[in-house]
């Protein structure tokens, strides 16, 4: 079985094997994959992490001996962490993996700066926690198959923000859905649970953070605090109500 890991900040995987094909997830820096197909310009792989497959160019990806030698220590929790690659630097997305150092083909990352070891937020500096890292994702805007701070879409900032938590997520918002704990009603929300909202069709295509039981941070249109009640999010500038809340999970406790 062969892997790969990702030698860039941030690195797309498509549907097809053509920049032209449109962008389903991403990996970042160091993250890894198994090799399904190569051609000569791509590679179709599965994101251990996820399982999610597709396409991602061979320029950005490294083979790997030891898979073992690529399961991250601590994720990045700031927007100033870089790591060198064959001694440059590379500035890198928030909740990157970080490693002390990864030898990959030709190439070597080294991390400059480790933010947080997984698992060690205690559950009494949970919600603190939960409030200020994902606040440094406010602003960043929507990218539909995006995983990055520059750059995410409403599953992707989920699943990071949880990534640090030391709590494994799927990758798009319906699946996310199946897993945790339902909670029954809005009222019984707490910082960290997941709120899903649903299409006219019933089908869920959306899922943001609550802070609370009536504000919740997201990604639509960019990474935003909105209220909510039973009937779904209001809009904190506009007023409109642009999503309709379909149920509130409560995920596991940290696997690591």
């Amino acid at each position: 079985m062969q892997y790969v890991i990702a030698i860039a900040a941030v690195v797309p995987i498509r549907s097809d094997a053509s920049h032209k094909a449109e962008m389903v997830s991403q990996l970042l820096l160091g993250e890894a994959a198994e090799v399904f197909e190569a051609k000569a310009d791509f590679t179709k792989i599965r994101c251990l992490y996820d399982g999610y497959e597709g396409w991602c160019a061979n320029s950005q990806l490294a083979p790997v001996e030891n898979i073992d030698s690529v399961k991250p220590v601590t994720y990045t929790i700031t927007r100033s962490a870089a790591a060198l690659l064959n001694g440059t630097n590379v500035p890198l997305s928030l909740a990157t993996p970080v490693f002390s150092r990864i030898a990959a083909g030709n190439f070597v990352i080294e991390f400059i700066e480790e933010n947080i070891p997984i698992g060690i937020i205690e559950e009494d500096n949970r919600d603190a926690f939960i409030k200020q890292f994902t606040y440094r994702y406010l602003n960043t805007p929507y990218l539909w198959g995006g995983k990055s701070s520059a750059g995410i879409d409403c599953s992707g900032f989920t699943q990071q923000v949880f990534k640090v938590l030391g709590i494994p997520l799927l990758r798009d918002a319906y699946q996310q859905a199946t897993q945790g704990e339902l909670i029954s009603n809005l009222d019984e929300a707490k910082c960290g649970d997941l709120a899903f909202f649903d299409n006219t069709e019933g089908r869920i295509t959306h899922v943001g953070i609550l802070l609370d039981n009536s504000t919740i941070i997201h990604a639509s249109g960019y990474v935003r605090i909105d209220t909510i009640d039973n009937s779904g999010i209001t809009h904190s500038i506009t007023g409109a109500k642009t999503h309709k809340l379909k149920l509130v999970k409560r995920m596991g406790a940290a696997t690591c």
